[in-house]
């Protein structure tokens, strides 16, 4: 069974050329959706890969109506053929029933992991950048030096619960724990 997906972003926007596309390809089950692609809580693509069987191919009119990240693309796709489905794309011509478009989403899943190693490589470069700087990352602590070293003597002191400095300073009991567990 063919079964469509159409999808436009914004409640203005209209699905008729995408599904008219769609049926004119054959299928005969097309779900429809007024949603963000880059969004998971989309429930008619989930109903949609629900219904796929063995043999079934999902279909869409263009790749960025499935996914607007290759990540999120490729996790799609697996989830496709972990059903014994296929998939195909009618603009770009992608056909993952043949030889060609599973090698094609190979090579794009290729791509992509080469994309996430270089975006860690910048980040830590980046990172290790700032540090030689003098430049830490994180949030900035909510409590000064002076007020760590008095909420670390009330609670050390026994004069206070770590519970009742945190209500005192007003931060999270997580945050004068994490202070207590670092050296002074």
């Amino acid at each position: 069974m063919l079964i469509g997906y159409a999808r436009v972003s914004t409640e203005d926007q209209d699905t008729a050329i995408q599904e008219a596309a769609l049926r004119q390809a054959g299928c005969e089950r097309i779900y429809t959706e007024k949603a963000s692609g880059g969004r998971w809580d989309r429930p008619e693509l989930h109903r949609a890969l629900e219904q796929l069987r063995p043999g079934d191919v999902l279909m869409v009119w263009k790749l960025d109506r499935l996914s607007r990240s290759l990540k999120d693309l490729l996790h799609l796709i697996e989830r496709v053929e972990k059903a014994g489905a296929g998939f195909r794309s009618l603009t770009e011509a992608i056909d993952t029933t043949g030889a060609a478009g599973r090698m094609l989403m190979q090579i794009l899943g290729a791509i992509g992991e080469f994309e996430r190693a270089m975006i860690r490589e910048r980040t830590r470069a980046g990172l290790d950048a700032a540090r030689e700087k003098g430049r830490i990352g994180g949030r900035r602590s909510k409590l000064n030096q002076e007020q760590k070293e008095e909420a670390r003597r009330m609670v050390a002191s026994g004069e206070k619960s770590a519970a009742d400095v945190a209500r005192l300073f007003n931060v999270h009991p997580s945050t004068i724990s994490r202070l207590m567990d670092k050296p002074a």
